[in-house]
């Protein structure tokens, strides 16, 4: 997520709020990375679906079975369909 976040970021404001997300904001949480394994089962699912759910999405949910964590703070239906409780979308 953070590479998607600095994609977005750069794109749309800047390198000012990237670093200031490097700086101020990426201290604050616990970044997980990608190893070899996680990686490769995350392509393989990106693989194995369709075009619209991204490599990003499927490294997420790869980890997110690994650690059993079944809720997401999301707005992005794609982890509902992958059958994530979604927590940040409106009823």
């Amino acid at each position: 997520m953070v590479v998607e976040t600095v994609a977005l970021l750069q794109a749309r404001t800047g390198l000012g709020p990237v670093r200031r997300l490097r700086d101020e904001i990426l201290p604050a949480l616990t970044v997980t990375w990608v190893d070899a394994d996680l990686h490769r089962t995350a392509l393989d699912a990106t693989l194995a679906g369709t075009r619209d759910v991204s490599l990003v999405d499927h490294t997420s949910f790869a980890l997110m079975r690994r650690r059993n964590i079944r809720r997401a703070f999301a707005f992005d239906e794609h982890f509902a369909q992958a059958g994530f409780e979604l927590e940040g979308t409106s009823p």
